[in-house]
């Protein structure tokens, strides 16, 4: 009996392209961080910008989880590996590191040790391969950093002033660019000239951040037309496929970071302004500057690649302390003559939205043991009085 986790419309996708459903494949690695880890860890903290002994720690166990998937996927005779996930899991001081994905079989080919793998989903992988990239491998690129106590004195000394803390924001920007460049070279290991369909994620990591990106390596002969190297994109694969019909390939996915501060006395201003209906007009002007500055970051980027367009763009908003971080990201994009997909449009089995059919409302009735009331935005009243009193009092 078949077990896959794939939905039908990943099925439907995937047979126009040759392939059928193949088993449910699963990896994991549990590690320690261990005395050295986590003294390497704090020393390098010090000083601000990558934790390199924690960085290692998280590639090495990705890494082995994802091989120990692609080892199954061999026993289970699988051509290709689709919608390849990387999770990490915390249990009492050690992680285990979790790879969860589908093999797919190509109709009527016998087995072979040669098995593609990839982070796109069914829909998306027929995306991909109809615009003309043959995936190759999943590919990830990771850097775990930290402020650092000295960048966090000088830093906390300009907060005292109003605007950009261009030590935060080139510790920032140099980390962001760490996992974009190791996700290049693991693509180009394998090959490759594009990874496409990029998903980053931020995430917390024994008292620093881990920023981390995965995508799908993959050729595609009319790329090497317009770079001599791997170019990166993080539209959605289905976003991808409309450009490309249109003509146009991935140059680089871009992307900028200020990191700003209100001030001391801009912050008092804003307090007292926000007993009072109306704007607040200091935090208007500061976050409209901090928003511009980072786009033009990934303007000036993409020039200098001679891009024609930047695409997708998004922008993220995170507060570090008592700054805010403003972030932009998009994917350059260049015209090419004679960029154009296998089929003239998608079919709808391809863009249809999976619903989900678990739903689980265990967060709901997470109880706090001292007082018994809900946690987060469903709890009482008076509690969200107290909520708000606590912002106002921790602004």
């Amino acid at each position: 009996m078949l077990m896959t986790g794939l939905s039908g419309n990943e099925i439907y996708c995937l047979h126009l392209k040759g392939f059928e459903a193949g088993e449910l494949l699963i990896g994991n690695s549990v590690y320690s961080m261990g005395f050295l880890g986590g003294l390497g860890a704090n020393w390098s903290g010090l000083v601000g910008g990558e934790v390199t002994q924690v960085t290692q720690i998280v590639a090495e166990g990705r890494q082995q989880s994802f091989q120990r998937l692609m080892e199954e996927s061999l026993k289970h005779r699988a051509h290709g590996v689709t919608g390849v996930s990387s999770e990490l899991r915390m249990f009492k001081g050690n992680i285990e590191f979790l790879s969860v994905a589908s093999g797919v079989r190509a109709t009527n080919q016998p087995p072979t040790d040669r098995i593609f793998s990839s982070s796109a989903d069914g829909q998306e992988l027929y995306c991909q391969m109809d615009a003309g990239y043959t995936p190759l491998k999943f590919a990830f690129g990771n850097v775990a950093y930290s402020i650092g106590l000295g960048g966090g004195v000088l830093g906390g000394l300009k907060t005292l002033a109003r605007g950009e803390i261009k030590e935060y924001s080139d510790v920032f920007n140099h980390t962001r660019h760490l996992a974009l460049e190791r996700l290049v070279q693991d693509a180009r290991a394998a090959g490759a000239n594009a990874v496409v369909g990029i998903e980053t994620h931020i995430l917390p990591f024994k008292g620093v951040h881990e920023m981390f990106m995965m995508g799908t390596a993959s050729y595609n002969a009319e790329v090497a037309k317009v770079s001599n190297d791997v170019v990166t994109s993080d539209l959605t694969c289905q976003e991808m496929w409309n450009m490309a019909n249109l003509g146009y390939v991935p140059l680089k996915l871009v992307l900028g970071t200020a990191v700003y501060s209100l001030g001391v006395i801009g912050g008092l201003k804003s307090i007292l302004k926000s007993f009072t209906r109306g704007e607040i007009s200091d935090l208007t002007s500061m976050i409209y500057d901090a928003r511009e500055h980072a786009i033009g970051l990934i303007r000036d980027e993409a020039a200098a690649l001679g891009a024609d367009e930047v695409v997708g763009i998004k922008t993220q908003i995170h507060e570090v302390g008592g700054m805010i971080e403003f972030m932009a990201i998009g994917t350059a994009v260049k015209r090419v003559a004679g960029v154009t997909t296998v089929s003239p449009q998608l079919p709808p089995q391809a863009i249809i939205s999976d619903r989900d059919t678990w739903i689980s409302t265990e967060d709901m009735f997470n109880l706090t043991e001292s007082t018994g009331r809900v946690e987060g935005g469903g709890g009482d009243a008076a509690g969200g009085v107290l909520d708000l009193l606590r912002s106002i009092t921790d602004r």
